[in-house]
């Protein structure tokens, strides 16, 4: 495809219409101002043809998978084929899906002579967590007189994964995640002495009789006891909510100075949540899984760590989208109890506002909560509080917001004793705090020895 320039436009109206005058004017004169229109229409045209020549094998090459974090400034490397390798300038777009901010439509790139591949960045910032793909570019260049604008479409096949951001959450718990010999940290006395056998030793005057270990004192004719250290390699799995009540909003969030504020929906948090807290049982040495589910059960990632695993988790997730159903916590505890054979920490994020939702959730909970050590942890809904929590009451629509606000905070109170009487933590978390305190609830099991 080409296009005229503003030069073309300029040289027609020089010429064409003078000489186009001229001839209707002077009768004689018509040989003349034929010939000057012509030469001018065979240049305009040579010119066209070497414009098409200059876009031949013309290509760009975009990196087949881009890892991208929600809402970061990111940089796609862009490679241009140039196989003639003669110096120009081309113009330049890329489809991006309309999840991919961009600064700019277009960039103009200088191609140097005596080199086949050229390369630059393109500056982007993604706005949804999820996965894109790009499949074309737009390639444009200029004709040798300047005449024509040649363009056509490319190949440029790539798939970009948009990740969630964790980098405000990290900074919450930069202690942690520093490798700065754990500064920062405040020391905590650990409850307890270990429940895994580490060796055995000499009897010491002031040993348990528990501690005795009698085969080896009966083989080796004196006092042998048994020492014991803190367990190092526990499992930790995060379940996650992926039904209706987790694809409600919970706040606004600033995206970005000068930008409108966009909606946060409860399984975005979560999923963070989940990733930070996989960073934190990397960091003690212990295996983190990943359950979802919504009327089914979704991805299941075994626990295990290291770098290859929690890739693995990361992408397990990001392409999680919340699902208009109900949940099915008896498909779930089922899965659970006949897939986790290991005593293991599960960590739960879920909603249960809803009154059958958090009734099905109590009731199936007794097929997991002898086995394995449950934490529940909930987002707090916008306008959930007690009733005096907040003054701002300017009428009675406002009283009336407040006192609704109040029935739901003391149905969850009461849920809080009912899980609390079965040996189930309920924690009812506020959104900004959510992945500190996961963290922290993580931290404050593992010291006390509660797995």
């Amino acid at each position: 495809m080409i296009v005229p320039r503003s030069r073309l436009l300029f040289w027609v109206a020089l010429v064409v219409l003078p000489f186009s005058l001229l001839a209707a004017l002077e009768p004689g004169a018509g040989a003349v101002s034929l010939a000057a229109i012509g030469g001018l229409a065979a240049l305009a045209l040579l010119d066209a043809a070497g414009a098409r020549r200059g876009l031949g094998g013309l290509g760009v090459e975009l990196p087949a998978v881009a890892r991208l974090s929600k809402d970061r400034e990111a940089r796609l490397e862009v490679r241009v084929r140039n196989p003639r390798q003669e110096p120009k300038t081309i113009r330049l777009a890329l489809a991006l899906p309309r999840a991919i901010d961009s600064g700019q439509e277009d960039a103009r790139v200088e191609l140097p002579g005596g080199s086949e591949w050229s390369r630059f960045t393109w500056a982007c910032c993604p706005r949804q967590r999820g996965h894109y793909r790009v499949e074309t570019a737009r390639v444009e260049t200029r004709s040798p007189l300047g005449f024509w604008d040649a363009r056509k479409t490319v190949a440029a096949r790539s798939e970009l994964r948009v990740y969630p951001n964790l980098l405000g959450e990290r900074r919450q718990l930069a202690a942690l995640f520093l490798h700065r010999s754990m500064a920062g940290l405040h020391a905590q006395r650990q409850i307890g002495k270990g429940r895994e056998f580490e060796k055995l030793r000499e009897y010491i005057p002031g040993d348990g009789f528990d501690e005795i270990h009698w085969k080896a004192t009966a083989k080796r004719g004196r006092p042998i006891t048994k020492v014991f250290q803190l367990e190092r390699t526990q499992e930790v799995y995060v379940v996650i909510d992926a039904s209706r009540l987790s694809g409600r909003e919970v706040e606004r969030r600033q995206a970005a100075p000068g930008t409108t504020r966009l909606p946060t929906a409860a399984l975005e948090r979560f999923i963070t949540a989940a990733l930070v807290l996989g960073l934190a049982a990397e960091q003690q040495g212990d295996l983190f899984g990943l359950l979802t589910f919504s009327d089914r059960v979704g991805n299941f990632v075994r626990a295990r760590n290291g770098k290859a695993h929690y890739s693995a988790c990361r992408d397990a997730l990001y392409l999680l989208q919340p699902q208009l159903v109900t949940p099915d916590y008896d498909e779930l505890c089922t899965f659970i109890r006949l897939r986790l054979r290991r005593r293991a920490l599960l960590v739960f994020l879920t909603s249960l506002d809803d009154p059958a939702v958090a009734e099905s959730f109590v009731r199936n909970l007794d097929l997991i909560r002898r086995q394995h050590l449950v934490l529940v942890n909930m987002l707090q809904p916008p306008g959930v509080a007690p009733l005096f929590s907040e003054p701002s009451v300017a009428s009675p629509d406002d009283l009336y917001e407040h006192l609704g606000g109040h029935m739901r905070w003391a149905n969850l109170r009461e849920l809080e004793k009912v899980l609390q009487r079965r040996g189930v933590r309920f924690s009812l978390l506020h959104n900004e705090r959510l992945s500190a305190d996961l963290v922290s609830q993580y931290l404050n099991v593992k010291r006390r020895q509660a797995l």
